[in-house]
């Protein structure tokens, strides 16, 4: 005999003798039939609430400093790529200026010999121009200088 059927001969044999019925006195369970770890819900702690709300909180509060930092990002790319076009802009515009420059030197060099001519009376412009007629002749002598040996080796004498 077992102790389960054991018990509940006893528990009869009680009933019987109190001349009571099942409903009035159930048997009592002592052990489980099945005995495993079952998942039992647990009652909420206010600590575990307040915990909860505030991990929500900062849950929400990352999210929004994300997306914050996501947008700011791309408005920095966008300055950046507008500086960049900005830059290559005046890097352009400082080699023509270079070429401007140098152009204009050379025409104030022009400028500034000429004022210096003009000032010293170097140049002088002709009061009058003289027109002449070409003579026809159509024997061309042309003479040709006499070279002698001393005359050539001048230039060495010194050396």
């Amino acid at each position: 005999m077992n102790l389960n059927s054991a018990r509940v001969k006893i528990e009869e044999q009680e009933l019987l003798y109190r001349q009571a019925g099942y409903t009035d006195n159930p048997i009592k369970e002592e052990a489980s039939v099945i005995e495993a770890d079952f998942y039992q819900v647990k009652p909420i702690t206010i600590r575990e609430m307040v915990t909860r709300k505030i991990n929500k909180s900062l849950c929400f509060c990352l999210g929004i400093a994300i997306a914050v930092t996501f947008v700011s990002y791309y408005i920095a790319m966008n300055y950046e790529a507008k500086l960049n076009k900005l830059d290559n802009e005046i890097v352009r515009l400082n080699v023509e200026n270079q070429d401007l420059q140098a152009e204009l030197d050379k025409f104030k060099s022009f400028n500034n010999v000429d004022n210096k001519i003009g000032e010293y009376n170097i140049l002088q412009k002709a009061e009058k121009v003289i027109e002449v007629t070409a003579l026809n002749s159509s024997k061309k002598d042309i003479s040709q200088p006499v070279k002698t040996a001393s005359s050539n080796f001048n230039w060495a004498i010194g050396y």
